[in-house]
C-alpha cells in the first residue's frame, strides 16, 4: 500500500492516514480481521442463556446494558439480542456494539447476512428472527431495535462503565500481551460488580484474580470486586 500511494516510507504512509480518510479506511480494511457468525460455539450461547443472562436480567431488569466489543458486521450483538428477545428481556435491556472500522459497521446496521453467517444457529431462530428475501437472511426490526453501533477504538477510546455483560470474543487474541492485560483490566473495570464477561474459545485471561474477576466456567468471567 505504500507503493500504491507513491510514499516511500512508513512515516509518509503513516502521516498520509492520517489526514487522508480514503487511504485510511483501505488500511483499516486490510488491518481488521472480520471473520464471525451467529451464535459461534453455539454451546457457549446456550449456556449464556440458561445459566447467566436470567440472573442478570432479573438483577437489572430494564436497565440490563450489554457490550459487544469488537462486534465486527453484527452477528455477535445481534446473537445476543436474540438471546433477550427469547428471554421476554424488558424492552430497556439494550447492546452497545463497537468496532474500529466504520466500514464493517455499515455492514452491521443493514443486518443483512448470507446463509453461511448463520451455520450454527438453531433452525427456531432463524424462522422467528430472520427475514429471508434476495438471497440474503435479514435480521427482523425487534432484534435490530436493542442494538446500537457505534465506532470505538479499543487502545485510545475511553470506556464507559456499569455493564452487566461484556461480550469480546475472538478479538483481544490479536493484541500483544501487554494490550490483551491492560485490554482486560479496562473491560473489568466497566463491568458493574457481579457482572459477566464472555471470551472466545482461543482466549484466556490470566491475570483475572489481579483484576477482580473470578472464573465461573470456561469462558466466562465475574466481577467480584
Amino acid at each position: 500500500m505504500i507503493r500504491k500511494w507513491g510514499k516511500k516510507s512508513y512515516q509518509d504512509y503513516f502521516e498520509l492516514i492520517l489526514k487522508d480518510e480514503k487511504a485510511q479506511k483501505e488500511f483499516l480494511d486490510r488491518l481488521t480481521i472480520n471473520v464471525t457468525e451467529f451464535f459461534r460455539n453455539p454451546d457457549k450461547w446456550e449456556e449464556l442463556k440458561n445459566k447467566y443472562l436470567p440472573q442478570l436480567l432479573k438483577e437489572s431488569g430494564s436497565k440490563f446494558k450489554a457490550w459487544s466489543a469488537g462486534c465486527s458486521s453484527g452477528e455477535e450483538p445481534y446473537s445476543l439480542a436474540i438471546l433477550l428477545e427469547e428471554l421476554k428481556a424488558p424492552l430497556g435491556a439494550k447492546v452497545l456494539a463497537t468496532d474500529i472500522d466504520i466500514n464493517i459497521l455499515d455492514k452491521a446496521r443493514r443486518g443483512a447476512y448470507e446463509e453461511r453467517s448463520l451455520v450454527s444457529t438453531p433452525k427456531k431462530y432463524i424462522e422467528k428472527y430472520f427475514e429471508y428475501r434476495d438471497g440474503l437472511y435479514y435480521v427482523k426490526p425487534t432484534v435490530k431495535a436493542r442494538v446500537m453501533f457505534k465506532r470505538h477504538n479499543l487502545l485510545q477510546d475511553p470506556f464507559e462503565k456499569n455493564f452487566d455483560l461484556i461480550l469480546c470474543r475472538n478479538v483481544v487474541i490479536y493484541f500483544e500481551m501487554k494490550a490483551k492485560e491492560e485490554l482486560y483490566r479496562k473491560f473489568a473495570e466497566s463491568l458493574r460488580k457481579g457482572g459477566i464477561i464472555f471470551v472466545g474459545s482461543t482466549e484466556r485471561i490470566f491475570n483475572y484474580r489481579q483484576i477482580g474477576l473470578e472464573v465461573v466456567s470456561p469462558f466466562f468471567y465475574k466481577k467480584v470486586k
